[in-house]
């Protein structure tokens, strides 16, 4: 285990969807949504997004990468970076916080439920840490079905649920922060062409939600468009 300084992304939301979340996580087998793009704006390619928040009219981006992580304030309309405060070489930023604080092992994504942060590290393990004292609370096995799933990235409290991107894929699992039980997938395949994604570390991570007008962001590590998404019912 190691000791490893991170910034994570912490924001509260509430996302409105046309199907009730009761109903969902009622269900035996996970539901399915896609997506219809209502917007699309500029994003910086070289920005290695690991957090994303959507606040006060700006988007707050970290980035990551040893040398290159960075914390930034960022115009929506146009991706124009406003501020951007550039974080010691020896870290590899994970995200975006209202603090910092030191804890064993992986950092990944990072969210709160009001009364707790949320983070995940890379395993298919949430970890629930007291906000005060920064220690352990509890945590949950996420599982679909009776798969565990792993590689859960940067986090986001939407309406009762943990959204969490899944690393080097194309979907958002909706997961119960009380059971760990995924009840829904989001499958953004295809919103951004693969001929834009010229590296292999360009996949998507990267959600962030407008409560006061109910808007949907994504992107993705070095992708050069930031999208607001609605979600649509699937299979």
């Amino acid at each position: 285990m190691r000791t490893k300084l991170v910034v994570m992304s912490i924001l509260v939301a509430s996302f409105v969807l046309s199907v009730d979340r009761r109903d969902i996580d009622a269900q035996e087998n996970p539901a399915f949504f896609g997506y219809r793009v209502v917007n699309s704006y500029p994003h910086d390619s070289g920005a290695y997004t690991q957090g994303l928040v959507y606040r006060d009219g700006f988007l707050y981006e970290s980035t990551g990468l040893n040398s290159r992580s960075s914390l930034r304030k960022v115009r929506l309309e146009t991706g124009e970076v406003l501020q951007k405060q550039r974080v010691d070489s020896k870290y590899f930023a994970e995200g975006l916080a209202d603090s910092t604080f030191r804890y064993a092992g992986e950092g990944w994504g990072l969210t709160h439920d009001r009364r707790r942060l949320i983070l995940s590290d890379g395993t298919s393990t949430l970890r629930f840490i007291d906000p005060s004292t920064f220690r352990e609370q509890g945590r949950i096995a996420v599982r679909d079905g009776s798969r565990p799933v792993e590689q859960l990235n940067e986090l986001e409290y939407v309406r009762d649920e943990i959204f969490a991107n899944v690393w080097h894929t194309d979907r958002i699992a909706r997961i119960s922060p009380a059971s760990g039980r995924v009840t829904g997938w989001i499958d953004l395949t295809g919103l951004l062409p693969k001929t834009y994604q010229l590296d292999s570390e360009a996949v998507l991570n990267g959600i962030a939600y407008d409560a006061e007008r109910d808007r949907l962001f994504v992107t993705g590590k070095l992708w050069p468009r930031l999208f607001e998404i609605a979600l649509e019912r699937g299979r």
